[in-house]
């Protein structure tokens, strides 16, 4: 007798395209979209499991060559930040961090306009539209957040929405285990601030305040300097083939992104 009352996710494999990451090379992804009562469920297990989530979209590399991509969480438990993490820490003292239900603003989208234009003019998301941000962000049937950095304005308080410019933002999805960072950008002409790992750093916080073990950030890509920041974070874990194990970052040269 058959029981189960929803159907088995259908998983698609794409045609190959040119890698972003490393020249010369193809990728191919499965993917599987992440809908109805059960969406959530799928998106935890998926996760763990080493995909990735882009609106309703479930995916994970599948090239035919090349084993570059790796999973990377950190135990945000375990974490403590260095001498220069805290030193991004101070550079943000001024700037407030609010929780939002996952909705687009003008505001966010010009943002993220300015950070795709210095940042990633070549990538696959340098064409999006207000109404493509606006999917992006909307589209997802999981617990799903958006997460505001704004500089402190003199008399802002503690309202609901604090006043001040955004500095950056995160769409971030809440699992049965961690924090899973799907996308976050932030102003590219302030680079003191370090925003891009304050907001990682905000991550990790909000998970030891949640109890839970990790903040998912994604592929790290062996070779692309632009992923050498993810190592940093430590202790994290790796997803290899027997599992999640624990890196070692003396078996890597060291990194000099910040």
């Amino acid at each position: 007798m058959n029981t189960q009352t929803t159907p088995s996710p259908q998983f698609y494999l794409t045609a190959p395209a040119a890698c972003p990451y490393l020249p010369h090379e193809m990728e191919r992804k499965v993917f599987t979209h992440l809908v109805g009562p059960r969406a959530a469920e799928m998106n935890d297990i998926l996760t763990q499991g080493g995909f990735r989530r882009s609106q309703n979209i479930a995916y994970r590399p599948a090239c035919e060559s090349c084993r570059a991509c790796v999973s990377v969480r950190i135990l945000a438990q375990e974490f403590e930040p260095t001498k220069s993490m805290k030193r991004v820490l101070a550079a943000n003292s001024d700037v407030i961090a609010t929780e939002f239900a996952a909705q687009p603003s003008s505001e966010q989208y010009s943002l993220f306009r300015r950070y795709l234009d210095s940042r990633h003019q070549q990538g696959g998301m340098s064409d999006m539209t207000v109404l493509d941000y606006a999917i992006m962000v909307e589209d997802t049937h999981v617990n799903t957040r958006i997460v505001e950095y704004r500089r402190r304005e003199e008399g802002s308080g503690l309202e609901q929405r604090p006043k001040g410019e955004l500095l950056a933002a995160a769409l971030t999805d809440t699992m049965s285990d961690g924090l899973s960072m799907v996308y976050s950008y932030f102003n590219p002409d302030i680079e003191r601030r370090s925003l891009g790992t304050f907001m990682i750093l905000d991550h990790i916080r909000r998970t030891k305040a949640l109890g839970l073990p990790h903040v998912y950030l994604g592929y790290w890509v062996q070779g692309s300097r632009k992923m050498d920041y993810k190592t940093r974070f430590q202790p994290q874990e790796h997803l290899t083939p027997r599992g999640w194990e624990r890196f070692d970052p003396a078996s890597m040269p060291e990194s000099t992104h910040d």
